[in-house]
């Protein structure tokens, strides 16, 4: 396959791939979802990532239909790269996409849940050592020993006796692995550094190369040692000679023998005598060093050849395991659940007790559990003892698909867009969910627009350009839209958004539409809803208090006199209080006062 048929691969980075690694390895490294082979190729990080999830999932890639879609699918796979147990790992899930089938989306899961199963299962030290053992791994540069060391470390740490013996998992080759013979190869491989053997691994090779590092080094320095036999009282003929021979003997550590066969016959002077002796040893022992050296390598090469099945079987698994497990660990970290996938004629987004992620991940304290769905969900009755709010109406209707979603400002309505886009891109990439129970139908286009505050014809013209396309290809559609009359004015945006909404209803895709105007909207669609979240005061610190739950079927009210109220208490001065006084009095100043009344504030506090 040509690299120019690849998305993203233009004539440039062309030839830097073909230049770096080649033609047929960069294919590899794309068809693999290789991000460090195209890295060290000389792409950018961001670069090769785009390329690979257009290579590997370009389908799922266009699941994304807004920029604000996108967003959403980064963040999460920020927040999932953070339990990444090796650079490879966290290469792999950059490049995760949507997908378009529940067959690997069930795959996925099935290996997720038994990774996640053994990591839960491991106390503290154990995880500890699983956790050491792909550290190493990954300083090491994750070649075959760092692989097989890793291997060996896991089944050290239990994770094959904490495995289903009957799961296909990741963690199944592992437990299928001649534990001796990978011992023995991670033992030569260790051996063999950049095709030399390791010092400390034979011990004849050792002497040898310590005999020639003596010997050049008494080359080097064949004047000094005649003029230090001289010294010592050594002339010229045979007694020099057999001082000579003594000296090289135990300074270099080798036989008399190994230095009578390199002394010449024919020198002129002690000078020619000395270096051409040290010469002659030099090479002796380079040679009987490289002899040795291609035995020795040979040997532990054989070691690793017995067991090449076993290596290439823990490579693999060594780098799936760390793949799951980051996944494992993610899903463990937030509670996560496995979701139900409706197929056929049935669509839906439903979740019980859903939780926004990004939240969580900032130990937001105001994170509260909710309820929601579109689309005619299977969730039967939810508790209304079971969360928050414990509502007369905890269980969404199961026949609307498209709700209208109103309230108070800072009511969360924006998170819980975001907390149904989410779930929705998770479950399509084959991951649990944030939730305790979800139903999920597969979309070929999620439409996520937050509110953006830019009030011009050429935002509006955009933002129509971006989420009117998806819903209007007749596919599964899922329009989630924030505050749309933030882009125009109230009048021209009622009229637009109830088309928004109609146009969702006719052409069979869900949708959830935030905004204030939901008077302005009526009718709505048969299938269409209003659904309200409702501040219910303030507390004793001022701050507004909110229950983010949804009441299906109701107008949430915007309460503006909780706002009012936090002003009049927070006012600097007198005049200040004053002026927001008139303000009370314009919504109702027994309401202002009822409110701060059951805040427990006074004008003294």
């Amino acid at each position: 396959m040509r690299l120019e048929e690849y998305w993203g691969v233009g004539p440039k980075t062309r030839e830097r791939l073909t230049a770096s690694i080649g033609v047929e390895d960069a294919v590899a490294a794309i068809e693999s979802g290789d991000v460090r082979a195209l890295t060290e190729a000389g792409l950018s990080r961001g670069r090769a990532t785009r390329i690979l999830r257009r290579a590997n999932g370009g389908e799922g890639m266009d699941v994304l239909a807004t920029g604000d879609a996108r967003d959403v699918y980064r963040e999460l796979l920020d927040l999932i790269q953070a339990y990444a147990v090796t650079r490879q790992a966290a290469d792999r899930i950059r490049v995760l996409t949507p997908l378009l089938d529940t067959d690997p989306m069930n795959e996925r899961l099935d290996d997720v849940e038994a990774v996640r199963a053994v990591w839960t299962a491991l106390d503290d030290a154990e995880r500890e050592r699983v956790l050491d053992a792909f550290e190493r791994y990954d300083e090491a540069g994750a070649g075959e020993r760092p692989a097989v060391e890793a291997a060996l470390a896991l089944l050290d740490a239990g994770v094959v006796e904490s495995a289903d013996s009957g799961a296909d998992s990741p963690f199944a080759p592992l437990a299928e692995l001649d534990r001796d013979a990978i011992a023995e190869a991670a033992e030569a491989l260790g051996g063999l550094e950049d095709g030399r053997v390791a010092e400390g691994v034979d011990e004849e090779l050792d002497d040898l190369r310590e005999s020639l590092a003596a010997a050049d080094r008494l080359e080097a320095n064949a004047l000094d040692v005649i003029e230090q036999l001289r010294e010592d009282g050594v002339r010229d003929g045979d007694g020099f000679r057999d001082a000579f021979l003594e000296h090289v003997r135990s300074e270099a550590g080798v036989t008399v023998d190994r230095v009578r066969d390199a002394m010449p016959g024919d020198a002129v002077d002690a000078t020619d005598f000395a270096g051409t002796t040290l010469r002659e040893l030099s090479n002796d022992l380079r040679e009987a060093v490289s002899t040795r050296e291609e035995l020795v390598a040979s040997d532990l090469r054989g070691t690793v050849a017995e067991a090449r099945e076993d290596v290439d079987a823990a490579v693999a698994a060594v780098d799936d395991v760390a793949f799951y497990l980051s996944l494992a660990r993610f899903a463990d970290a937030y509670d996560l659940v496995r979701p139900t996938y409706v197929e056929g004629e049935r669509d839906v987004v439903a979740a019980v007790a859903a939780r926004n992620l990004s939240l969580l991940a900032a130990d937001d304290e105001r994170v509260q559990p909710v309820t929601y769905a579109v689309g005619s969900h299977d969730l039967g009755e939810v508790d209304p003892t079971a969360g928050p709010g414990a509502r007369e109406n905890p269980t969404p209707p199961d026949d609307d698909r498209v709700a209208v979603v109103t309230g108070a400002n800072s009511g969360g309505k924006t998170t819980l867009l975001e907390t149904l886009c989410q779930i929705v891109l998770l479950a399509q990439m084959g991951l649990p969910v944030p939730a305790e129970r979800a139903e999920v139908s597969v979309f070929d286009a999620v439409v996520f627009h937050r509110r953006h505050a830019s009030f011009n014809a050429g935002v509006l013209e955009s933002t129509l350009r971006s989420i009117v396309p998806p819903v209007s290809a007749g596919e599964r559609t899922l329009m989630l839209v924030d505050e749309f009359e933030a882009i125009t004015e109230p009048g021209s945006a009622a009229d637009l958004l109830h088309g928004l909404v109609t146009l969702t209803v006719e052409r069979a895709a869900l949708g959830a539409f935030v905004t204030h105007l939901a008077d302005d909207l009526e009718p709505l669609p048969e299938t269409a809803r209003v659904d309200g979240i409702f501040a219910e005061g303030l507390s004793p610190e001022l701050d507004l208090l909110v229950d983010y739950q949804p009441r299906f079927g109701t107008v949430g009210r915007s309460t503006p006199e909780f706002i009012v109220s936090r002003l009049v208490a927070g006012a600097d001065d007198r005049s200040e209080q004053a002026a927001f006084e008139t303000l009370a009095e314009a919504v109702g100043q027994d309401v202002v006062q009822r409110t701060l009344a059951d805040a427990r504030w006074s004008p003294t506090d």
